[in-house]
């Protein structure tokens, strides 16, 4: 038996890169997993079917965050479907490569919009549906404490506020004994990094050289990670910034 077996669990931005790693590894310790997915409706459902034939098992939401009513419409996809949740992985974002004289209102407001309106109000909204002693993670990034990166500043600026947000709600929720942590990757081979990443051999062993351990992260690396903190291993830490970069900060 899993021993995560006879929970919920929502994963944001399940449908593919590393929110698919962590609903495909949660779901092997036993939670029913909801899929969350923006548009993808194809790659959602491959996730799930990979979850049950892992033994597990799944349902797919398919809400678009980063719209006015998006926390309310997420909820009530998932009551049609579960009766509450015991962990909350919040890994939906979307990034940007627009450096700071050239990123425009709407592409800046969609960014905080996604990264950290949803987040909040997805939490806010779904506290009476999170059990006592559950679990909140939220997926942040090294850009938020690493070295300044202009061409990605709002997007960093996303990820730092979601910090801030991960330190404030674990005093928030701390009284019910659920805790509240970032979880934060370094450059991971994912479909949103295939595209310079694979480049070249020259792009590829330049970013696998940032890590200390000298490779590119994978969805698997950081699915490891949330799968401890949610776990009862994981009950004594809260408010806490994980680094999951591979020592890229050091």
């Amino acid at each position: 038996m899993g021993v995560l077996t006879g929970k919920t669990a929502l994963v944001t931005g399940a449908s593919r890169g590393i929110g698919r790693g962590v609903a495909e590894r949660l779901g092997r310790d036993g939670p029913r997993i909801a899929v969350h997915y923006g548009s993808d409706k194809t790659a959602a459902k491959e996730t799930v079917a990979a979850i049950e034939a892992a033994g597990g098992s799944a349902f797919a939401i398919g809400v678009r965050l980063g719209m006015p009513g998006d926390a309310d419409r997420l909820w009530e996809e998932f009551d049609r479907h579960a009766d509450g949740l015991d962990i909350l992985v919040h890994n939906a974002g979307i990034g940007t490569s627009r450096p700071f004289a050239e990123i425009g209102e709407e592409e800046f407001d969609r960014l905080f919009a996604v990264n950290v309106k949803a987040p909040f109000f997805l939490t806010r909204l779904g506290a009476e549906r999170l059990r006592d002693g559950g679990r909140v993670v939220n997926i942040s990034s090294g850009l938020a404490r690493a070295a300044a990166m202009p061409q990605l500043i709002a997007y960093a600026m996303t990820k730092a506020a979601l910090d801030v947000f991960t330190r404030d709600l674990s005093k928030e929720l701390g009284p019910r004994g659920i805790t509240v942590n970032s979880v934060a990757p370094g450059i991971v081979d994912t479909d949103v990094n295939a595209a310079w990443l694979r480049a070249s051999e020259e792009a590829w062993q330049e970013a696998a050289a940032l890590a200390a351990l000298g490779r590119v992260g994978t969805p698997a690396d950081i699915a490891d990670v949330v799968a401890f903190l949610v776990s009862e291993d994981g009950r004594w830490v809260t408010g806490h910034w994980l680094d999951a970069t591979g020592g890229s900060l050091t």
